[in-house]
């Protein structure tokens, strides 16, 4: 009888691979090891390029993100400007049922989108760019670049974006200073995260997450003792901000939910993006992706339940009118309108941190987005390219290049300019997940019509293309809601040109890079053909027969655990 060690899951990798890249694996294996190197030489030496074949170079990048780090950025990347500042906006203009309501249903379609990232992340872990490759692959070229361009403009986007968010954060403590120095610093901080490679970035998210999740856990902890009256002040608060001044404001404030409810959600998909930097992605996405949900339930909808408790949507201080970013924060807010100010300034430390995990996430996922531009001819070759520690070092250079942008923190303008960066990268979420889906969608179709077995997968979506499906539904109505909304504000019934541009600028360069790149590839075709997708090159080929022998083990252990273990592999397994 074969022991699990004996039959331990290694993927094959296809035999349809190019025959160039064969030859280059058999020469390279058969080469003499190189002579290590020390210190000053060794570090050095790292920046070289690797000498492997540049079509194959994300197969270059280090395998140094862990089921640990996976398992704290699923919980926790992304949870940034978007949900701990961006969030008081949205709670002033739908009230705090619509608020929790409009982040409930984009976890709805985020979760079946992560479910399908997951699975061709699995089958596919060596394809460079993840999810960002997809519509190439199964959609359309044109389309592919479109999207991927968009997602790449909305990470440089936010790097900036984070920077002065953290300038203004530390504003909350002391104006003495120039904003620009704490840019300079915190962008130093990301970069020197970001040059360490993947494992430095799976570090520096692992402790930065972890700050992150003990705050929002304290701080529901926290507000649910406030709420009951055990705060300073003794008073019992329960439901009192929804009774005045309400629980919600017009189906106008319900549709403004949604971008900022994806923007906030965010960085999600990270997951599937760093699956060519994990070393076993067919045991650590599926993990992640269920976590993801209860990311969705727990730290998001709880946290917004609290806010919504305990602080009023009507208060102007969620309008910033009283210092900076920071002072604008709901769940700062939450603390200091109940007399609790120590946990104010605990909590700001805390919002300081997340922005600049959020920036070195974007800095992360922005030079790798660019890299796989330039691999897939999106973008100048001179950009793929991988250095001997595994890093994309020209796009990585050129990212942290674009992110000095950020030393507009001490511009008057500042927030114009931010309005309009925020206008080209707004919607790019949204393009991004509604391509993750549809490519799910023509995947499947694609191993249908090669009668491929979904047995043979290493990881099949829980949610299948039925949840594909609704995700694009309710991707249709988020920009059908937002063109409304863009057009005609909320407050006003007459059309308003500069707010259209301002907040539905994204999918207008959208279509410009995709009929742009139409017209230069003379490419007219809408889709791909089921009959001619190569759905072979690339992919991680699992033997069927292991997989069902693993599950038929892995059922033969759990007859044997206990209730609750059964029930906790369930949820969090």
């Amino acid at each position: 009888m074969e022991t699990k060690k004996d039959i331990e899951l290694n993927p094959i990798v296809s035999e349809l691979k190019d025959a160039s890249v064969e030859q280059s694996d058999s020469n390279s294996s058969n080469s003499m090891p190189p002579t290590e190197l020390k210190g000053w030489a060794k570090f050095r030496d790292g920046f070289r390029r690797q000498t492997f074949d540049d079509v194959e170079a994300g197969k270059q990048l280090s395998k140094s993100i862990s089921k640990r780090h996976l398992i704290l950025m699923a919980l926790v990347t992304g949870v940034g400007t978007g949900l701990l500042v961006g969030s008081g906006r949205v709670l002033h203009n739908a009230g705090p049922l619509f608020l929790i309501l409009g982040y409930a249903i984009v976890g709805s379609f985020l979760y079946p989108t992560l479910q399908a990232a997951g699975e061709m992340a699995v089958n596919y872990s060596d394809l460079s760019g993840g999810y960002n490759n997809y519509p190439r692959k199964f959609i359309d070229e044109s389309l592919a670049f479109a999207i991927t361009w968009n997602y790449c403009i909305q990470w440089l986007s936010v790097i900036a974006i984070e920077l002065v968010t953290a300038a203004m954060t530390i504003q909350y403590w002391t104006e003495a200073v120039n904003p620009d120095v704490w840019v300079a610093i915190i962008l130093v901080v990301i970069v020197v995260i970001n040059f360490f490679g993947a494992r430095g970035y799976g570090e520096g998210e692992f402790v930065l997450g972890s700050c992150k999740l003990l705050m929002i856990t304290g701080f529901i902890i926290m507000g649910i003792v406030i709420n009951v009256g055990g705060g300073p002040e003794k008073q019992f608060i329960g439901g009192k901000y929804w009774h005045n001044p309400g629980f919600y404001t017009s189906f106008k404030g319900l549709c403004s939910v949604f971008v900022t409810g994806a923007f906030s959600l965010g960085q999600s998909e990270f997951v599937a993006l760093s699956a060519a930097e994990q070393k076993n992605p067919r045991k650590s996405i599926p993990n992640a992706c269920k976590l993801i949900f209860w990311r969705i339930v727990i730290l998001f909808l709880g946290s917004l339940t609290i806010v919504g408790l305990l602080v009023p949507y009507n208060s102007d201080r969620l309008m910033g009118s009283h210092g900076g970013g920071s002072h604008a924060s709901p769940f700062v807010l939450a603390a200091e309108l109940h007399g609790v100010s120590i946990c104010a300034s605990i909590i700001n430390a805390v919002i300081l941190l997340s922005v600049t995990s959020v920036a070195s996430s974007s800095l992360y996922s922005a030079s790798r987005t660019l890299q796989s531009l330039a691999e897939q001819h999106f973008a100048p070759s001179y950009f793929n390219y991988i250095d001997k520690t595994g890093r994309p070092l020209r796009a990585l250079i050129i990212c942290t290049i674009i992110g000095l942008f950020s030393f507009i923190a001490a511009f008057n303008q500042q927030e114009t300019v931010f309005n309009w960066l925020l206008s080209i990268s707004g919607l790019s979420q949204i393009f991004t997940w509604f391509g993750i889906c549809m490519s799910h969608i023509r995947f499947r179709a694609a191993l249908k019509y090669n009668n491929v077995s979904l047995d043979s997968l290493g990881y099949v979506s829980s949610t299948g293309i039925i949840g594909s499906w609704y995700a694009i539904v309710w991707y249709i109505l988020v920009l059908i809601g937002q063109f409304w909304l863009a057009l005609f504000p909320i407050g006003s019934d007459i059309p308003n040109v500069s707010n259209f541009f301002q907040n539905y600028l994204g999918a207008i360069v959208l279509l410009l890079f995709y009929f742009g790149h139409k017209i230069y590839a003379k490419n007219w075709k809408i889709y791909i053909r089921v009959e001619d997708m190569d759905i072979h090159t690339n992919r991680t080929i699992f033997d069927e027969e292991v997989l069902n022998l693993e599950k038929q083990e892995e059922a033969q252990r759990r007859k044997h655990y206990s209730f609750i273990k059964k029930i906790a592999i369930f949820l969090f397994a």
